[in-house]
C-alpha cells in the first residue's frame, strides 16, 4: 500500500486498533487490529513505522507475545514487530517495552515454524544495537538459537539464528557461552553443500569470531571445520563467502596444528587466488593473514611461492599501490617471512 501521512497512520492505529489488541478485546477484534497494523507496516515505509511506533502499538504488541496467546496471534504480533524493528527508534522502544525475554521464549521448540522465523528476525534486527545484543544474550537466547541451527529447521531459520549468534559473538564475553551451548558442531555442518550461501556465510562468520579464542580454535578444527572452510575459498563461492571463510581460517591458523591441516587440505593455491587485483580488500587481507601463518613453515614457503603468491604480494606493496593499508602491511609481512625462509 502507498505510504500514508504520519497523522493518518496514527489515527488508523490509535482509533481504535491499539485498544483492540488488549486482553479484554474479543479474539475477532484482536485479529482485525493485528491485520490492520501488520498491513500498515508491511512495506517497511519509514514514515509508517515511526507513526505506528509513536501511536503506542509496540507495548500492545509485546503483550501479545506471551504464552497465553494463541500461535496465530504470536505469529502476527512477531511479524509486526519484525517489521517495526527496521527503524532504529522502534528498536529502542521494542526493547524498552520488554520484548526481548518473550521473543527469546518464542525461539523454543514449542513454537511454530512461522513464530520461530518472526521472533528470530525481530531479535536479529534488535541485536544490531550493542546494548540489545547484551540483553538478548542475558535473556538466555544462546541455547535456543543453537537448537535452531539443527537439520530439522528451514534455511531461513538457520540463517537468522546464525546471524544473531554472529552479532552476539562480536562480544568476546559470549564466546565461551556459545561454544559451551554446543554451537560449534552444527555450525560446521552448516558449511556443507546442503546449505544455502547465506547460511554458509552466517555460520562461517560465527566460527570466525569464535576462533579468536584459543580453546575454540582447537574445538572448531576438531569438529571438522577446516576442509569445508577451504572449499568455500573456491571460485564457486561468492566473494563475501570467500572473505568470511578466509577470515575464519586466518584465526584458526594461529594454532600451529591447524596451520598444518590447512596447508595439507590444499588451501594455499586457493588463498593465493584471493590476493588478485579483482578481489576485495577483505579477501586480500584475510588470505594474506592465513598465508602469513602458513609461511612460518619452510615447506609451506616453497608451496606458497610455487602457487604464484610472490608477484601478487609484490603488486600489493609496490610504490603507488592503491591497496588498503592493512592489506599492504599484511602482504609485506608474508613477503618478509618468505624471504627469511629462503635467505
Amino acid at each position: 500500500m502507498p505510504p500514508l501521512a504520519r497523522r493518518d497512520v496514527r489515527c488508523l492505529v490509535r482509533k481504535p486498533q491499539v485498544r483492540k489488541l488488549g486482553a479484554s478485546a474479543r479474539p475477532s477484534q484482536q485479529k482485525q487490529a493485528l491485520d490492520k497494523i501488520l498491513n500498515l507496516c508491511w512495506d517497511v515505509d519509514a514514515d509508517n513505522l515511526i507513526a505506528i511506533g509513536s501511536a503506542g502499538a509496540i507495548p500492545a504488541l509485546v503483550q501479545l507475545l506471551g504464552a497465553g496467546s494463541k500461535s496465530d496471534v504470536q505469529r502476527n504480533s512477531t511479524a509486526a514487530l519484525a517489521k517495526l524493528a527496521h527503524h532504529a527508534a522502534n528498536q529502542v522502544t521494542i526493547a524498552a517495552a520488554g520484548a526481548i525475554p518473550p521473543l527469546v521464549q518464542l525461539l523454543g521448540l514449542d513454537s511454530t515454524a512461522d513464530v520461530h522465523v518472526n521472533a528470530a528476525a525481530t531479535l536479529a534486527t534488535l541485536a544490531d544495537n550493542a546494548a540489545n545484543a547484551v540483553t538478548i544474550a542475558a535473556a538466555g537466547a544462546i541455547p535456543p538459537l543453537v537448537q535452531l541451527l539443527g537439520p530439522g529447521f528451514t534455511a531461513d531459520v538457520q540463517h537468522t539464528a546464525s546471524a544473531i549468534l554472529a552479532r552476539l559473538a562480536q562480544n568476546a564475553d559470549s564466546h565461551d557461552t556459545i561454544a559451551a551451548a554446543g554451537a560449534i558442531p552444527p555450525l560446521v555442518q552448516l558449511l556443507g553443500t546442503g546449505s544455502t550461501a547465506d547460511v554458509k556465510r552466517a555460520a562461517a562468520t560465527v566460527l570466525w569470531l569464535l576462533a579468536k579464542n584459543a580453546d575454540n580454535q582447537v574445538t572448531i578444527a576438531a569438529a571438522g571445520a577446516i576442509p569445508p572452510l577451504v572449499q568455500l575459498l573456491g571460485l564457486g563461492s561468492s566473494a563475501d563467502v570467500q572473505c568470511v571463510a578466509a577470515g575464519a581460517l586466518a584465526n584458526l591458523a594461529l594454532n600451529i596444528d591447524n596451520a598444518v591441516t590447512i596447508a595439507a587440505v590444499g588451501a594455499i593455491p586457493l588463498l593465493v587466488q584471493l590476493l588478485g587485483p579483482s578481489c576485495t580488500a577483505g579477501m586480500q587481507l584475510n588470505a594474506a593473514a592465513v598465508l602469513g601463518s602458513l609461511a612460518q613453515n619452510a615447506y609451506n614457503q616453497v608451496t606458497i611461492a610455487a602457487a604464484g603468491a610472490i608477484p601478487l604480494l609484490a603488486q600489493l606493496v609496490r610504490p603507488g599501490s592503491t591497496a588498503d593499508e592493512g592489506v599492504q602491511a599484511m602482504a609485506a609481512a608474508v613477503l618478509a617471512a618468505l624471504r627469511d625462509g629462503n635467505a
